[in-house]
């Protein structure tokens, strides 16, 4: 059902484009949406990877730089049955993370330093394991080309009257101005409400294929509650800078976002991601206590042991 709604989701976005474009230009402005809708999803299918990345700020690491991280990686891709992406660390206190890529076999995950301080190595599990989970689905590319469409959208919109409008044989416009002026200020607002609803079922699907791929689901709900709190406290600049990206990360980036703002939010509720994965946990095996879990294998000889109380610095 999640890959159903999301599909009639975009196709839902694609056709309120391509009608905005025909409320504000006529078959005139219907063309130039179809045109513009295809250019930026060609563009995006090759270059989102690239341009959030360089945006970011993020740099690349691998097993010299960052054995831990790196290990973890490894092993969870392993696990998940994918190729091992491109790891890379944003110099941000903010903990958070997210993976971009328009396929498994160009996929990046990059987590902000901040995660790396703040979480246990359990923690930083479970939350590689969720952006795993979106490399999994395939939800890279999907939220790339929502957040394009809805940004192009919003570009239509504020630009409707550079197309001037479609007049009639008669020299009269052929669309209706107050209809126009409607759409423009409707349409951004209506393109965003679409992509939060694809970002939001995204989320909740990356958590159960990340807590399948861990299997551990409390390590991610335990991430999830940290990364919250520490989100509400800690500013990121890189995120503030470049709010268009703040879907992509695993927790909402942006401060703020609480009362009205989280009627708006591209994330569901963070009580009830930590619930359904606390659930998923209770219907799981039993862990074994912190002092006897196994330790997480990494192919560099050594391994990634438990913290025993989520505390643990990555040093």
């Amino acid at each position: 059902m999640n890959y159903l709604r999301t599909a009639l989701l975009l196709a839902a976005l694609t056709g309120f484009f391509l009608v905005v474009g025909y409320l504000l230009g006529g078959r005139g402005g219907l063309m130039i949406a179809l045109v513009m809708a295809l250019g930026m999803n060609l563009f995006a299918y090759w270059n989102s990877d690239k341009m959030v990345l360089r945006m970011s700020g993020a740099r690349e690491v691998g097993p010299r730089e960052a054995p831990e991280l790196f290990g973890i990686v490894q092993q969870l891709a392993q696990q998940a049955g994918l190729p091992m992406p491109r790891v890379y660390v944003i110099d941000e206190d903010q903990p958070n993370a997210f993976a971009t890529g328009r396929s498994p076999e160009h996929a990046a995950v990059a987590v902000n330093s901040g995660l790396l301080r703040h979480l246990s190595r359990e923690e930083v599990a479970g939350v590689l394991s969720h952006e795993l989970g979106h490399v999994k689905n395939r939800d890279t590319l999907t939220m790339t080309i929502a957040a394009t469409l809805a940004g192009a959208v919003g570009f239509l919109a504020s630009f409707g009257f550079f197309f001037g409008g479609a007049r009639g044989e008669d020299g009269r416009p052929a669309v209706n101005p107050i209809v126009a002026l409607a759409a423009m200020i409707v349409a951004p607002l209506a393109a965003s409400l679409i992509q939060m609803a694809i970002s939001r079922s995204r989320e909740f699907e990356a958590d159960r294929r990340g807590a399948e791929i861990s299997g551990h689901p409390e390590w991610l709900a335990s991430a999830l509650g940290r990364l919250h709190e520490a989100t509400q406290a800690i500013p990121n600049a890189t995120a503030q800078a470049h709010p268009a990206m703040a879907h992509l990360y695993i927790d909402n980036p942006l401060s703020g976002t609480g009362g009205m703002a989280s009627l708006f939010s591209t994330h569901p509720p963070m009580e009830e991601r930590i619930a359904r994965l606390q659930a998923m946990a209770a219907r799981a095996r039993p862990a074994p206590p912190p002092h006897a879990a196994a330790p997480l294998q990494t192919r560099h000889g050594g391994s990634v042991p438990p913290s025993g109380g989520g505390k643990g610095p990555w040093g």
